[in-house]
């Protein structure tokens, strides 16, 4: 303990006779997505009231002096974001106390090369049995808002990293189950996975033509649902069906049509049966009119003949036989016997 408030106390007394004091320690850089802080540690020195001052000059314009970026710094940090990130800078970095002030400490600064790639905005979604991952980003902000970074850079991937949940291996790019994808484009469709299990997603940029690799988004885990394919039996059977809910409904529908005509006519229009013996009379032609219809003919009477014999008719007739046999036969007799048999006979016929 003496020993280093010796050793403390020599250096101060030396840093008052030499009029200097100790440089600031651990001057580093650190850029995330052109966002870039020049930090460092505080020097030991016993007096307070330390500041600090930086200043830059390019090295693509070697005729460029020193500009200020910061004067009078109190905090040991100073914002170089202000720069053109297409720049190659030279930093320089100082601390003062009133008269004194320390050696220079420089640094190299280029910020396209410097920077860090910061993980994309991912966002992880299942559906039809494949994962649609959409990604954006990431961003350079400034004091005048915020651009994509892949508009600094000539070219710009997505490198999208999944594996199945549950592997325990901690580096991604060198698993053999982990299955890497690369693209141009926003977005990525990660087809051909197993229905029904849970997949882990994780996404980078890519800059090939700066051989840089930007940093891993956070883990998104999904669990893929059913991969799409429609069994042959359940088109079959949603097929037949359809037809069958058709065929019913038409089939519905052309009776219940029917009924509501067949009702509605019936109802406004009902039907009337015209008289028999009109349509027979006006189905006949006008030239032979008939106002009724004509009556039955007679029909003809079939009869036999019937002659009636009296005995007294029969005993004339034979004693007139005998007489006739003995006499010749008189006209007036037979008159006489003809008009007996016309009544003989019109007895027959009544």
């Amino acid at each position: 303990m003496a020993a280093a408030l010796r050793g403390a106390l020599c250096s101060g007394l030396l840093l008052c006779v030499s009029g200097m004091i100790p440089k600031p320690r651990n001057a580093r850089i650190t850029s995330v997505n052109l966002h870039s802080t020049l930090q460092w540690d505080a020097p030991r020195f016993p007096k307070g009231n330390v500041t600090y001052t930086v200043r830059s000059k390019s090295i693509n314009f070697p005729g460029d002096t020193y500009e200020n970026v910061g004067t009078r710094l109190r905090l040991p940090e100073c914002d170089v974001s202000s720069l053109s990130a297409y720049g190659d800078y030279v930093l320089q970095l100082r601390a003062e106390a009133g008269q004194l002030h320390s050696a220079w400490v420089t640094l190299r600064f280029k910020p396209m090369d410097d920077t860090v790639i910061g993980p994309p905005d991912v966002r992880l979604k299942s559906g039809s049995g494949a994962l649609h991952v959409d990604f954006s980003g990431p961003f350079a902000e400034h004091e005048q808002g915020k651009w994509p970074l892949k508009k600094y850079y000539g070219s710009w991937n997505y490198r999208i990293l999944y594996w199945k949940k549950g592997s325990t291996d901690t580096d991604l790019t060198s698993a053999s189950w982990v299955t890497q994808v690369d693209t141009k484009h926003s977005s990525e469709i990660l087809s051909q996975l197993e229905p029904w299990t849970v997949y882990c997603v994780r996404v980078q940029a890519v800059i090939p033509e700066w051989n840089k690799t930007g940093e891993l988004s956070r883990e998104l885990c999904e669990q893929t649902t059913h991969n799409g394919v429609t069994p042959v039996w359940i088109i079959v059977t949603v097929l037949v069906g359809s037809m069958l809910v058709m065929v019913t409904a038409v089939t519905v529908c052309f009776f219940s049509s029917f009924y509501l005509y067949r009702l509605t006519k019936h109802i406004f229009c009902p039907s009337y049966v015209f008289p028999q013996h009109l349509k027979e009379f006006l189905s006949k032609p006008p030239s032979a009119p008939q106002p009724f219809p004509p009556l039955p003919q007679e029909e003809l009477l079939v009869y036999d003949k019937l002659t009636v014999i009296s005995e007294e008719s029969q005993t004339l007739s034979d004693g007139s036989g005998d007489e006739a046999s003995r006499t010749p036969e008189h006209p007036q007799g037979s008159a006489q016997g003809d008009s007996d048999s016309g009544v003989g006979e019109a007895s027959g016929k009544a």
